[in-house]
């Protein structure tokens, strides 16, 4: 007998359906209020004016073509060859077709050209982090693998401009500046060895002069992310007798040379990595390997630091674009679905996770956006802003990390056993955001950071200046904001009398719950017309947690609350 399920009379087929009317965004950036918003009051008309069809161009990309690009690109991660078929090492790093396709997408996007083409940087020079890291969080939306390895090719690009000879950043910087993939240069950082992790001063990799700024590097570098680049900073010592970061200089690596040779490198291995598998991430030894000396012997580190700094900087807008996907993801399908007689998104209990969710993604949103206007203008000479970036961009990177890996896992949840396959996004991006509270420096590493930009940085009178001048124009949050800042402000005093165990331990707690109020701050500084819809509930909710909560009566959001804080249409 012929078995009958889908048209048997039993099993209608309309109740076969899963979801009643779920739907997808066609456009990331026509859909996201919330960066539409930022960007009307937050970069010039011109600014605007020439960033919208890359921006309707990447919108687009990601909410279509890039989301089976970048799920081919994980599922077939890079492969090294070592040899070729004469028995010759080549150590070649071979992608999927997809990889090509997708990094043709983010040259199209222009999220380099506006930063890097002579007459663009000339024009948008006051706001050309904002313009370009608005194509790259779209980008990073449906890409986040990738994503490192232009943000490699954005801090070399930085480091040539700032620290190169002229003849070098003429021949150089038009291959990152290009608007034809076929000619892009992609960049890399090699920092860390086995023998210190996260303590770059252990590096023992030597450089020997040769002639002029030309050197031979030879050691090993442990985690080598894009290790298939034509541009790579390597860092390496010219003298052991210089112990720790001191003793570091910084070198240009090119492959293959500018006569076309190879450069050698070997790749002993490509790392098997939980998440960002699309991209290559390598071990390598340097033999003889030329490299050309960048800035001032021993200043190696100083020299690097622009290029972490900036890393990290990315390390939040992954973290923020990430995160910001899982809860869209959740929120299209909670609006689809039907449960237990109505609509998801009725029932209570959603709209107060979503509710929790949405609040965490709209301070990690403006917390994000801040650090990168603070670099803007420290950029462009000012040095208060300097000094707040040199504070805030680690802070962004520690709780943009943390919270983009808490706000992805309960989005996951929202959405039950489909959260959950592999089909979906949502495992792929997990499985992406956890390597985010790790790289560019872990948690503890952040801490420490931070600490030291409090001792040797106006960072924190800078922020603090801020947070009362908010609180001089808002006065609905002023007690809330002035109380508060005393006795933070009362704290560090402490701080800086405390032992240097009792420092460490105790500076968590207190840069944690600094950040909190700072990011309330700039929520309030934010607010407008049409941008209140999601932060003053946003602002509402994180002023609650701050103060801490005692049990009692919980009244939930309505629907429309809840999807005016979301901010996302459909």
């Amino acid at each position: 007998m012929k078995a009958e399920t889908v048209n048997h009379p039993a099993y209608p087929q309309h109740k076969n359906k899963v979801m009643n009317d779920y739907r997808l965004s066609k456009n990331f950036y026509q859909s996201d209020k919330i960066l539409r918003n930022y960007l009307l009051h937050n970069t010039s008309k011109e600014g605007q004016a020439y960033m919208q069809d890359k921006l309707e161009y990447i919108g687009t990309q990601a909410a279509g073509i890039m989301n089976e690009l970048s799920m081919l690109a994980d599922k077939n991660g890079p492969e090294l060859v070592k040899r070729n078929f004469t028995g010759e090492n080549i150590d070649k790093i071979s992608f999927h077709p997809s990889y090509w396709e997708l990094m043709k997408i983010a040259v199209k996007s222009e999220m380099f050209r506006v930063k890097w083409e002579p007459s663009l940087q000339e024009k948008f020079n006051t706001e050309k982090q904002r313009l370009g890291f608005a194509s790259g969080y779209l980008y990073a939306m449906s890409e986040s693998g990738q994503y490192c390895p232009l943000c490699m090719t954005d801090g070399v690009a930085r480091l040539i401009d700032l620290f190169c000879r002229e003849e070098d950043r003429a021949r150089l910087i038009p291959h990152i500046a290009t608007n034809n993939a076929d000619d892009l240069y992609t960049g890399a950082m090699f920092l860390t060895e086995k023998t210190g992790g996260s303590d770059v001063g252990a590096s023992i990799t030597i450089a020997e002069h040769v002639d002029d700024d030309v050197y031979k590097l030879n050691g090993e570098k442990w985690f080598c992310s894009n290790a298939n680049a034509q541009l790579i900073f390597a860092l390496a010592r010219t003298d052991n007798d210089v112990k720790g970061t001191k003793g570091l200089s910084i070198f240009l690596l090119e492959n293959p040379l500018p006569t076309g040779e190879r450069n050698y490198m070997e790749v002993i291995r490509l790392k098997d990595k939980l998440g960002v598998r699309s991209m290559a991430s390598a071990e390598c030894i340097l033999r003889d390997t030329k490299g050309k000396l960048v800035g001032k012997e021993f200043e190696g580190f100083k020299v690097m630091i622009e290029m972490v700094n900036l890393s990290r900087l990315y390390n939040s807008v992954a973290a923020l674009s990430a995160s910001r996907r899982a809860l869209v993801e959740a929120y299209q399908f909670i609006n689809g679905r039907v449960t237990f007689g109505k609509p998801a998104i009725e029932h209570a209990l959603i709209r107060t996770k979503l509710t929790e969710l949405a609040a965490l993604n709209v301070a990690n949103f403006y917390l994000v956006w801040r650090a990168i206007e603070a670099l803007d203008k420290a950029d462009t000479g000012d040095k208060k802003e300097g000094s707040l970036f040199r504070i805030i961009n680690p802070m962004t990177k520690k709780w943009s990390a943390e919270t983009g890996v808490y706000i992805t896992r309960e989005s996951m949840e929202l959405m039950g056993g489909l959260g959950y396959i592999e089909d979906g996004v949502m495992p792929k991006i997990m499985r992406d955001v956890m390597v985010l509270p790790i790289w560019e420096g872990s948690g503890n590493i952040i801490i420490l950071d931070m600490l030291r930009a409090f001792f040797k940085s106006d960072g924190f009178d800078t922020l603090s200046a801020e947070v009362e001048n908010t609180a001089s124009k808002n006065d609905a949050h002023a007690d809330f904001l002035r109380s508060n800042l005393q006795q933070l402000k009362a704290f560090a005093e402490n701080l800086k009398q405390l032992d240097p165990q009792s420092m460490e331990a105790s500076a968590k707690p207190f840069f944690e719950r600094l950040t909190s109020l700072y990011q309330i701050s700039v929520l309030i500084d934010n607010l407008n017309t049409e941008s209140s819809a999601w932060l003053t509930p946003s602002i509402n909710y994180l002023t609650a947690k701050y103060k801490g909560s005692e049990l009692g009566v919980v009244t939930p959001l309505s629907v429309d609350e809840v999807r005016a804080m979301v901010a996302w249409e459909i």
